[in-house]
């Protein structure tokens, strides 16, 4: 599988949004982490334009680290690739031994590399087993959620997690047919929703198959609860004047974040004092208005950066004990 064609999403502007952390002179090197190692792309990118920094990359996903570890070979020892999930980053700072970091970067959602490889079931345009499992060693595939949840918790994940307004017609669809014959194939499956669906549901937004694959793929995966338990962690190991980007690519992770960043943002001080000790001072200042967008341009470079959603926040001051 060739990784030149890999375009990392919005490059640019992570790079010059976690800058100021990573070129201030310091006696130690600064350390960036990449919790979501992916292909590489970022971490590559980070590498390049940093010299002094050294970098942790985290992925959960074997075969992206072999990847990844070819191309960032030629930056020697700068480089530690982990093989974590990202909400396990205090424990992998504590094991290498580093309390702090200037730089983090998350990349949510699925790698270019799942989403390319027919085999893993992300992607509804291609037939392929069910299984979406970004670590292939542990958990429960797409197509286990499918044959052995009951309708009604199937039902939640669709509405929960892929905002499926037609979620009722669907697992009542899936219920009937997986009675007949278990799900294997993802292909069944997108055929099934086609069918299932009104003809309205059909005219809008893309293929009607994507809000029900995103749903199974954050089941399978854990991904809210992991992000939930993440970006807190991510916040706790930035020293003062540390910075963290993040991507999303939906509403849901964009949210979340959102709500984090904006809590250590917000002054926690009991209304009418007149001085603020420090203890109720805001730990982080954004630094986005909100959501960036990507451009016209970045979204033709590379389309999947079409629904990409960029926030980032500078940590401004140490955790009162």
């Amino acid at each position: 599988m060739s990784q030149t064609r890999h375009v990392p999403v919005m490059l640019q502007r992570c790079l010059d949004l976690l800058a100021p952390a990573l070129e201030v002179p310091s006696p130690q090197e600064p350390v960036v982490v990449d919790c979501t190692l992916g292909l590489g792309g970022h971490s590559e990118a980070l590498l390049a334009a940093f010299p002094s920094a050294r970098l942790i990359a985290l992925d959960r996903d074997k075969e992206a680290l072999r990847l990844s570890g070819q191309r960032l070979a030629p930056y020697g020892d700068r480089a530690t690739l982990v093989h974590a999930v990202y909400d396990e980053l205090p424990e992998v700072l504590a094991r290498l031994g580093v309390p702090k970091v200037q730089g983090i970067l998350f990349d949510l959602g699925v790698s270019s590399m799942q989403l390319d490889e027919a085999d893993r079931g992300f992607a509804y345009a291609q037939d392929a087993p069910l299984d979406m499992r970004m670590d292939q060693t542990i958990g429960i595939s797409a197509a286990e959620v499918l044959n052995t949840y009951p309708p009604g918790e199937l039902v939640r994940i669709l509405r929960a997690y892929g905002e499926e307004k037609q979620a009722k017609r669907i697992v009542s669809a899936i219920v009937r047919e997986r009675e007949k014959e278990p799900f294997s194939n993802s292909a069944r499956l997108v055929e099934l929703i086609r069918d299932s669906l009104p003809q309205a549901a059909k005219r809008t937004g893309g293929n009607p198959a994507k809000r029900t694959f995103q749903a199974l793929r954050i089941e399978v995966n854990g991904e809210l609860s992991v992000l939930e338990r993440a970006i807190p962690a991510a916040v706790e190991a930035l020293a003062v004047g540390g910075r963290i980007a993040v991507l999303s690519y939906h509403s849901l992770e964009d949210r979340l974040v959102k709500q984090v960043f904006a809590a250590g943002a917000a002054n926690t001080a009991p209304p009418g004092l007149p001085v603020v000790p420090e203890r109720y001072q805001p730990r982080l200042k954004l630094l986005t208005r909100g959501a960036e967008l990507p451009t016209e341009e970045e979204v033709a470079e590379n389309r999947r950066a079409a629904p990409a959603r960029l926030r980032g926040a500078q940590r401004i001051r140490e955790e009162e004990r």
